[in-house]
């Protein structure tokens, strides 16, 4: 993994707002219409190589394939490609996924947004036999368009974003396993294969962990704050067991607090998972910053040490609001990273995807660019000051506060003397102050004349 030891390096989370003529096929696909296969195919492979292009033209430097290739959400893309679920009509005939001390607070306000984002997004996916991992022709597919696009660019490095054990299908129900902790491990096992091949193709892993995060929302009451801790320590062992032999320097860890554009009032403050996030074995940890709930954690990293070798990837836009961030914003906001964990070890990056599926996207994607090409400008912004004018400053420090200490003093007591033995007229030094003898026999003087 390239670090930013000459400047500060620029990259975003993965998944980007997928071109019109490639949700065409994808909408066929999910309503089992049909659609010409071969023309998907190459749909798919042009719609990836155009997004590479487009990310390289404006100055990114790590980049990903848009997530073109999944048909699904982020998540729920795994259900393609692991054996052993199956989906059902939501036995509750309610959105599984709309539930949480947030939506609970603010109840009239999501109704609202779910019904501009059409409502329910699905049932109940349950396991109901042995799990493993069966979408390696797919992933290669993913693997081969992305790699074919990035030889005609010039960047710094690729990544591809896969679900983490906890997010791969959240909520999602177990009729096989004697437990659900069971159900964790073989997700974690079937993954592996994922992050092991697109590693071994030269490529670097971002494992996508919302759920780690966001969970705390859905547990938060009724369960306590240690068994929502205990529950997130439980999968990032998982994890880190779905991660053996894959080298750190490969993997990128993304946690962030759910994409949609809610209050978020009740997120879990970084402060009480920093602990957790920084137990995953990884080269890197792509944290949510730039949210107005959470901008503020940057402090965070004041007091918490960054571990040796790792780097951090603060999101220092957002990718739900259609305000451009001021490139002088984010640069502001990389400064205070850098100024905490060190310049070589921050990269710049977005909160969260542009587009959480084919279906869904948080902006237009008009705005989409701009924003990416505001954190370029912003990348370089900070860079010149970390990298030119603080260095010159601190160079020059110590000389100065020298001479501002002993100079001054030693001068302004020798213009004092020098005022003071100032010659009379007649060419005599005067005393700087007569005796009171003195000056009465010299009043007697003048009045005799």
């Amino acid at each position: 993994m390239k670090r930013s030891d000459k400047r500060i390096l620029t990259t975003h989370v993965g998944s980007l707002i997928r071109p019109p003529e490639l949700i065409q096929f994808l909408r066929a696909k999910r309503n089992r219409d049909a659609y010409d296969e071969d023309a998907y195919q190459r749909c798919l492979t042009d719609s990836v190589a155009e997004t590479v292009q487009h990310q390289a033209k404006i100055g990114l430097d790590v980049i990903s394939d848009g997530e073109f290739g999944k048909s699904i959400s982020w998540s729920q893309y795994v259900l393609e490609r692991l054996a052993g679920f199956e989906s059902r009509p939501s036995t509750s005939g309610h959105d599984p996924y709309a539930y949480g001390a947030d939506r609970q607070r603010f109840a009239e306000f999501y109704e609202e947004m779910d019904a501009r984002d059409g409502g329910a997004r699905g049932g109940d996916v349950v396991c109901v036999g042995p799990i493993s991992y069966t979408g390696q022709a797919e992933l290669q597919r993913d693997i081969d368009n992305f790699k074919a696009a990035l030889a005609k660019v010039n960047v710094t490095e690729g990544f591809l974003p896969v679900a983490a054990p906890a997010s791969a299908i959240p909520d999602r129900k177990n009729e096989y396993y004697q437990s659900e902790e069971d159900m964790l491990h073989a997700i974690a096992d079937a993954m592996r294969t994922e992050y092991k091949m697109i590693v071994d193709n030269g490529l670097l892993v971002q494992v996508d962990d919302a759920r780690a995060a966001v969970t705390y929302d859905r547990q938060v009451p009724p369960k306590t704050f240690k068994q929502y801790r205990d529950w997130v320590a439980m999968h990032m062992d998982a994890l880190n067991h779905a991660l053996e032999g894959i080298p750190e320097e490969k993997i990128r860890y993304h946690v962030c607090w759910g994409s949609w554009p809610g209050p978020h009032t009740t997120d879990v403050p970084l402060k009480d998972i920093v602990d957790l996030i920084l137990r995953v074995k990884a080269g890197a940890y792509v944290i949510e910053g730039a949210n107005p709930r959470h901008e503020h954690e940057w402090e965070v990293w004041k007091s918490v040490k960054l571990p040796k070798g790792r780097v951090l990837i603060p999101g220092v836009i957002s990718h739900a609001t259609n305000v451009v961030e001021h490139p002088e914003l984010i640069a502001q906001r990389l400064i205070r990273y850098a100024e905490c964990v060190g310049r070589e070890n921050v990269i710049a990056s977005t909160d969260c995807g542009f587009a959480q599926g084919p279906f869904m996207r948080r902006v237009h994607p008009s705005i989409m660019w701009a924003k990416l090409e505001a954190l370029v400008a912003g990348a370089r912004i900070a860079s010149k000051k970390l990298w030119s004018a603080p260095r010159k400053a601190v160079a020059k420090a110590p000389a100065r506060k020298v001479a501002k200490k002993k100079a001054p003093k030693q001068a302004t007591a020798k213009a004092k003397v020098v005022r003071l033995k100032a010659p009379a007229r007649g060419g005599r030094a005067r005393p700087a102050k007569a005796s009171p003898g003195r000056r009465q026999k010299a009043a007697s003087r003048r009045r005799a004349r």
